[in-house]
């Protein structure tokens, strides 16, 4: 894999733990700001939403600039609007900031997923994929357990002052790095000839495909229901299963190993056996996010269900961010985007569902069950695009959520 890759995998880290690290603040910034843990909760949302807004019109705009000005750009504004976000003391201005740090992280993982793509064989893109999202997996097992420990020492502002440090050495390795591609735009094709040739709004066309279509709503229902549960995980822990505060970064960090073996596991297999991740892996996880609302009150089944829970959620999830990029082969440059902005509809989703059901009558546990839903209702989408796909003109490709990749 190329040294660039490595990189902008630093540079994701760095961005994933800034995405994550709220759920193990959400209480003492809810208490800090005046707020309730369901307004709290909606700060990951508002990232989510910006992510959904940024990965594609952000690709859009920066689609013809040289890959390294679009990645500084982008990796600058995050930096900037963590330090602003560490200082202010209004939670709308709080809000505002994750927005648009937001804009910025879909920005650059939109560039970087098309990208890494274009960077490698034609059948390895679930490789480089797992490449990439090691940096978000890496965030889960060190950014935010420590952004966790950082919030109980010294409140929920070193935190963000934190991940504003850790972007810096990112922002002078791309600096250092030559041009990928000699200074040709990001296309996955990797030139110039493919971003002219290819107009945006033959690109947006692909978005009519079936296939991509239903591969961007199965990403989505099972990255909504991850941040379902891993949002408000330190409340369900604290006040169902019995941990202390303490515990709360361990568990976290539990989650995060969880989610590297995931994806490691998932990058192996996502390019040349998707479908045995994907169904048996889905009917796991499901099974999964049912027996953890049941079994929530056991600190032992916690323990356990955390663990297989983020291993089971990022090896589909990988799985299904390599089968977007497959099915927008048709948008080179905005296939990134495409499988950005369909994880964050998702991770929008989960929070506000989750915060809703907190405030009924299963408690903590409501986003344990929504987690099940979600992932319930992507097996009834996936069956329902099996069953229409003969009445599709188009044999296997509509109808086909998942497909292997030629060779």
């Amino acid at each position: 894999m190329p040294l660039v890759l490595y990189v902008l995998a630093l540079a994701v880290f760095a961005q994933g733990t800034s995405e994550f690290m709220l759920s193990g603040l959400v209480p003492d910034l809810a208490r800090d700001l005046g707020v309730s843990l369901s307004s709290a909760g909606l700060l990951t949302s508002a990232f989510a939403g910006g992510m959904i807004v940024g990965a594609p019109l952000m690709a859009v705009l920066s689609r013809r600039w040289p890959r390294r000005r679009a990645l500084l750009g982008f990796l600058v504004t995050f930096l900037l609007v963590h330090v602003l976000g560490a200082l202010t003391s209004s939670f709308a201005v709080l809000v505002g900031t994750r927005f648009v740090g937001a804009l910025a992280n879909a920005g650059f993982l939109a560039v970087a997923l098309t990208a890494a793509a274009g960077m490698v064989a034609p059948d390895a893109k679930g490789r480089a994929t797992s490449v990439l999202l090691s940096g978000v997996t890496l965030a889960c097992v060190a950014g935010v357990p420590a952004g966790a420990l950082l919030g109980q020492a010294w409140g929920w502002r070193s935190a963000f002052w934190a991940v504003a440090l850790v972007s810096l050495p990112a922002v002078f390795a791309l600096r250092s790095l030559d041009e990928p591609g000699g200074g040709a735009p990001y296309a996955g094709a990797g030139s110039a000839r493919a971003v002219s040739a290819v107009g945006v709004r033959h690109e947006l066309a692909a978005l009519r495909s079936p296939r991509l279509l239903v591969t961007m709503l199965l990403g989505a229902l099972v990255n909504g229901a991850t941040f379902c549960t891993f949002t408000y995980l330190a409340p369900l822990a604290t006040g169902v299963s019995g941990f202390g505060a303490a515990w709360v970064p361990a568990l976290l960090a539990l989650f995060g190993v969880g989610s590297f073996l995931g994806v490691s596991f998932g990058g192996r297999l996502a390019d040349h056996r998707p479908l045995p991740v994907l169904i048996v892996g889905g009917a796991l996880l499901l099974g999964g996010w049912t027996v953890f609302a049941l079994a929530a009150q056991s600190a032992v089944a916690t323990v356990v269900l955390v663990l297989t829970q983020g291993t089971l959620s990022f090896a589909v999830g990988t799985t299904l961010i390599s089968q977007v990029l497959y099915a927008a082969g048709r948008a080179p440059t905005l296939a990134g985007g495409f499988a950005t902005a369909a994880l964050n509809v998702g991770a929008a989703l989960g929070p506000w569902a989750g915060g809703q059901a907190l405030g009924g009558s299963l408690g903590y546990r409501g986003p344990l069950w929504v987690s099940a839903l979600l992932v319930g209702v992507a097996f009834a989408v996936a069956g329902t695009a099996v069953a229409l796909r003969g009445r599709w003109s188009r044999p296997g490709g509509p109808g086909a959520a998942v497909r292997r990749p030629r060779r």
